[in-house]
């Protein structure tokens, strides 16, 4: 567990713009700017902020869990055991970045296009972060996204 929870801590911090700093409830605590992108605590849980649409989907599809403390939030746990693990919570961080990043970026179809190829995300999960960019109908925090149909599914 300890080298897989090392592989995602030197990633998620490798990304622009991310800061790193301890977090209130032992975990180290991964920043865009002011924002929160998620922490991972020392057991290998990481605890990730969506929104509740987002969340939604992600529990739909079984790729996370509720959070066990605020359940009714957007937050999401997913427990990091192994590498395949890691590379899921990378994931799961990588969406909770591009929450924030798409509001920042110049381009942000741009940078929408090319995450969703990278990591092939459902057009679903593609219009819930669409909802992120300036200008975009769900205007800067997302409100548009319950509008989308609920169904996803994560394309491998």
């Amino acid at each position: 567990m300890a080298l897989a929870l090392t592989m995602l801590k030197s990633e998620v911090a490798s990304w622009p713009g991310i800061s790193v700093r301890l977090h209130q409830f032992v975990a180290q605590e991964f920043r865009y700017r002011q924002a929160e992108v998620g922490h991972i605590h020392l057991w290998g849980d990481a605890d990730i902020p969506f929104t509740r649409a987002v969340r939604d989907l992600l529990l739909e599809e079984h790729l996370a869990m509720r959070h066990r403390w605020i359940p009714d939030s957007g937050w999401v746990t997913f427990h990091v055991g192994n590498q395949t693990d890691a590379e899921h919570a990378i994931w799961l961080m990588r969406l909770s970045y591009l929450r924030y990043a798409l509001k920042a970026d110049p381009d942000p179809v741009g940078l929408l296009e090319r995450e969703a190829k990278r990591l092939r995300l459902a057009p679903r999960l593609v219009s819930l972060l669409a909802a992120f960019m300036p200008g975009s109908a769900g205007g800067s925090e997302g409100k548009g996204a319950e509008k989308v149909p609920s169904a996803f599914v994560r394309a491998r």
